[in-house]
């Protein structure tokens, strides 16, 4: 899996598939709340309809194994293996923002190789295989320059202050706090998705994304990587299947950015040591 022309094949087949999916997903916006997946959680009718859809053309087109959020699939730690949103930001679908796209990643061993992520509510597209280029709309994309966090807008991920998990809500914030400080202007569009393409594009200097769900991640990181930025967990080591975050953004953003949520660990640690 590793030739560089079976990528590219298997990059066209993905995006013609994507392509045949985003006329329904158009006409889907506004699809009610139907299945409950949590708390503040939930699936609709369409998260359901295009999964199957995708994961049916997928399997008989390319012959691998599909992974979805809603009926999962074979684990993605090992072999090689598709990784399906069919609506990454559900609740903006939903309620009828354009913020919310069809993810889907090619990964190899726990490393994305293929990343491809629709946005067929604002009319965008975006495709890359590992080693570049970051494809815009089809269009090779420049490469990302090296910037300034003083210079960026980072998109970051929302929160509930009271929520528990692998980064609480209050470290969110914590997080979020120490980020305005530096930033030019912080964005919460509540895709991952979305933050993460974005950020491949360059319209974004970067994203934190507080969340581990591979199939929300996977995509943006090969996207990124693709346009010659950095995707790493919170601790800083490369971004791979089973790491709990992302921290992705363009050369000198990442640094400055990692810096800070060391900061606000260090911080931490030091506050919980004191009597």
């Amino acid at each position: 899996m590793t030739d560089t022309a079976d990528l590219s094949r298997l990059l066209a087949v993905a995006s013609e598939i994507l392509d045949g999916a985003a006329e329904r997903f158009v006409a889907g916006r506004g699809a009610p709340r139907s299945v409950d997946k949590g708390p503040n959680d939930f699936a609709t009718e369409l998260d359901l309809e295009l999964e199957r859809r995708i994961t049916d053309e997928l399997t008989e087109r390319t012959g691998i194994a599909v992974h979805g959020e809603e009926f999962g699939g074979p684990g993605a730690g090992a072999g090689t293996v598709w990784l399906l949103d069919p609506i990454d930001g559900t609740v903006n679908y939903s309620a009828g923002l354009p913020t919310a796209g069809i993810l889907l990643a090619l990964v190899r061993d726990g490393e994305p190789v293929l990343g491809l992520t629709w946005l067929p509510l604002v009319g965008e597209r975006f495709a890359a295989a590992i080693g570049g280029p970051l494809l815009h709309n089809g269009v090779p994309a420049e490469p990302l320059k090296p910037g300034r966090l003083a210079d960026a807008m980072v998109g970051v991920g929302s929160f509930d202050i009271d929520s528990r998990g692998r980064v609480p809500g209050r470290r969110r914030l914590e997080v979020i706090t120490e980020l305005s400080r530096r930033v030019s202007r912080l964005r919460m569009h509540g895709s991952t998705g979305v933050d993460l393409a974005y950020t491949a594009a360059g319209v974004l200097g970067g994203a934190v994304v507080f969340g581990h769900h591979p199939w929300d991640n996977a995509a943006g990181v090969a996207l990124v990587r693709a346009a010659g930025g950095i995707a790493t967990d919170f601790t800083g080591a490369p971004w791979r299947i089973g790491s709990g975050s992302v921290l992705a953004a363009a050369p000198g953003v990442h640094d400055e950015i990692l810096d800070i949520l060391e900061s606000v660990t260090d911080s931490r640690s030091e506050g919980e040591q004191q009597p």
